[in-house]
């Protein structure tokens, strides 16, 4: 063999091997497509900050016993395990993946004094691998649909905007030039409380950002569910109601006569804070309003919804967390076990 045909062997087997790298390189940072109708987590828990999320039989949360760090564990709260360091806010599941949000360690909260301390966007695989930043900007509610990320975007100059972006981390755009919250998606529509000129329910198109009154009134935090809007009415003195959003002619059903702070709506059940100076209270009533029962005595926030247990903390601590039965009968206790899996990760 002369040199010349053993250099070029030698050259074609690098370029061959730095090709085949390449290939794999691309392949192994492409994120596949989820199934239509993937949704991220539901409205009633980003409503409350979005601390856990139910995704394939497994629950992703933050764990206010380790700084807000990300774990995972079995619907029954078995193997537990720590997937990331860092106060998480937001969580969404889609896939192979986990999106969500850190904070720099303050609790949750609202407003733009929250949205500044975000430190950014991430993506993890759900075995805690791979962990990618998608934004270090200043963020707010972050919702996934389908194979893209909704997420408030705030900065100094043009105040908060809605964005989205791909899940790859292409194509991030300014969908509209306004303040709303894509917490509540529902058959490829937006569904949010107006904040500027009134407070209407207005849809927002997922695709091409178009606006539309969908009722007029004096609401915020809406969910749809199974063609429901739910809402706190602000002109009727917060109280929680609920209309047809196919026929809203027939009018809106108060669901209950308490002041409402915030809740949830998950499966048959709402669960809501009751504002009242003399006796505040977490509440659990039937979708239609019926049955309502006190869940605990207090003022609770972060109601976080799964399909076995529903989590909240008292307000202004963010430790203990608190669960009871999501279905069946009210019975309050601890979350031991993320204790536990936190106090075995000091070790």
């Amino acid at each position: 063999m002369n040199a010349k045909l053993k250099l070029a062997l030698i050259l074609g087997g690098i370029f061959l091997c730095l090709g085949g790298l390449f290939v794999l390189s691309h392949l192994s940072g492409r994120i596949p497509d989820n199934p239509p109708g993937t949704f991220g987590n539901t409205a009633g828990n980003l409503y409350n900050s979005g601390l856990f999320c139910e995704s394939d039989g497994k629950i992703y949360f933050a764990n206010a016993y380790d700084n807000g760090s990300l774990y995972s564990m079995n619907t029954d709260e078995s193997e537990m395990k720590k997937l990331h360091e860092g106060n998480t806010h937001y969580l969404n599941a889609g896939g192979d993946y986990l999106y969500f949000l850190q904070l720099r360690g303050e609790s949750g909260g609202a407003g733009l004094g929250y949205l500044r301390g975000i430190t950014g966007m991430y993506r993890i695989r759900k075995d805690g691998k791979q962990v990618t930043g998608l934004s270090r900007d200043a963020l707010g509610c972050l919702k996934l649909v389908d194979n893209s990320l909704y997420y408030q975007h705030y900065t100094k100059s043009t105040g908060v905007t809605l964005h989205r972006i791909d899940t790859d981390k292409k194509n991030d755009l300014v969908l509209v030039e306004k303040n709303i919250s894509p917490a509540a998606t529902y058959q490829g529509q937006i569904y949010y409380g107006g904040l500027e000129a009134d407070h209407y329910l207005y849809s927002l198109d997922m695709t091409t950002g178009t606006n539309s009154v969908a009722m007029i009134g004096n609401l915020c935090y809406p969910i749809v569910e199974d063609g429901y809007v739910y809402y706190i009415d602000i002109g009727n003195n917060y109280r929680l109601c609920r209309i047809d959003l196919m026929n809203p002619e027939s009018g809106a059903v108060v669901l209950t006569q308490d002041r409402v702070d915030l809740y949830n709506v998950y499966g048959n059940y709402i669960f809501y804070q009751r504002n009242s100076e003399s006796a505040p209270a977490l509440v659990r009533m039937n979708i239609d309003g019926s049955n309502p029962e006190i869940v605990a005595e207090g003022n609770y926030t972060n109601v976080n919804c799964t399909s076995g247990y529903t989590y909240f903390q008292l307000f202004g601590e963010d430790v203990p967390i608190y669960r009871t039965p999501t279905y069946g009968a009210v019975n309050v206790t601890t979350f031991d076990a993320a204790r536990d899996a936190a106090l075995a990760n000091l070790e």
